[in-house]
This record gives C-alpha cells, sequence and structure tokens, in this order.
C-alpha cells in the first residue's frame, strides 16, 4: 500500500486565523478580496461554518466557508494559497462542507464560481454540481459572469454514491484531521 502525499489538518476557523486569511486571501485573489471585517462578520454569523486548512508546520494553506439556511447550504468561499495548489486542499475543504451539511441536515448546496476558474468548476462538478445558470457581471473586480452551480438533494443515493467514490479516491491519497 502506497503511504499517503501529506496530512491536511482542517479546525474551525477563528479571530485567531484571520490575519494568516487575509494575507492568503491576498495571495490567491490580488487587490479585490474580502476585509478583515468581513471574515470577523463571517465568524460572528450564526449561520455561517468556516474552517481553516493547514499543513503538519502549522501553516495555512486554505479555508472555506458555507452559510446553512434551512435545508440549503451556500459555499461563500474555497480559497487555497497558490503554492499548495493542486495538492487537494480545496477537495479536502468542500468535503469538509459537505459532512458538516450531512451533520446539520442540509439537503442542497450552492455557490458561484467564475466562468474562468475551471480547476474549480471540474471539482464541483466531480462532487455532482452542476451549472444552472449565469450571473452576468458578478465579480466586480472585472464584470466576470459566474456560473450558479447546485447539487441535487445530497441524500439522495445518486449523490452518495458518487460522494463516497471521490472521499474513497481522496482519501487513498491525503489524511484528512478534521476537527470540529
Amino acid at each position: 500500500m502506497l503511504s499517503k502525499l501529506y496530512d491536511i489538518n482542517i479546525v474551525p476557523m477563528t479571530k485567531a486565523h484571520i490575519d494568516d486569511i487575509i494575507k492568503l486571501e491576498e495571495a490567491a485573489y490580488g487587490s479585490h478580496h474580502w476585509s478583515k471585517e468581513s471574515f470577523l462578520n463571517e465568524i460572528n454569523n450564526e449561520l455561517a461554518h468556516y474552517w481553516c486548512a493547514f499543513d503538519n508546520a502549522g501553516t495555512l494553506t486554505g479555508y472555506a466557508g458555507c452559510w446553512q439556511i434551512l435545508e440549503e447550504a451556500h459555499i461563500t468561499t474555497i480559497a487555497v494559497s497558490p503554492e499548495y495548489r493542486r495538492r487537494k486542499i480545496g477537495e479536502a475543504l468542500l468535503k469538509t462542507i459537505v459532512d458538516d451539511c450531512y451533520k446539520n441536515m442540509v439537503k442542497y448546496i450552492t455557490l458561484e464560481v467564475r466562468v474562468s476558474n475551471l480547476p474549480a468548476e471540474k471539482l464541483y462538478e466531480k462532487y455532482g454540481f452542476k451549472s444552472l445558470g449565469v450571473r452576468k457581471g458578478y465579480y466586480q473586480d472585472n464584470n466576470e459572469d459566474a456560473l450558479i452551480m447546485w447539487t441535487e438533494n445530497i441524500f439522495y443515493d445518486k449523490f452518495k454514491l458518487l460522494y463516497e467514490k471521490n472521499i474513497k479516491s481522496l482519501t487513498e491519497k491525503v489524511e484528512i484531521k478534521c476537527q470540529g
């Protein structure tokens, strides 16, 4: 059996993470990014669920969050530090969101993604998200359109079987340790 490539440690986002998140946010998105106040507001929002991913050295490698409202979750952000991309961190963060939705009986997950962000679109499609529309000029920095993507009911067998297959493949490659 092959050993796993590396560990991904995922913890709930706290106020103590915000300064590092802002640095990662700037690296990932340039000058058009969320503010420190935005993240502080999210941490204090009872509908918001946010997580941070770290490597074994304690370096912040990514973060993600969503709002859970009744039976729906809206993924607000998934970001991975540019130097840590293509290491399954975004996928591990997506897994964390889906697992939390299962725990909280959330049935549907939605998000917007830039039409130019093909790696993210492929990840979401891999996990059963389908594009159901476009928000014209959604991104303020360059007026780029966003695809609106949705899952079907995550409790349906079709979604669960695809999810289990993807998670089996993911956990063969990386060790995911999730707290909270």
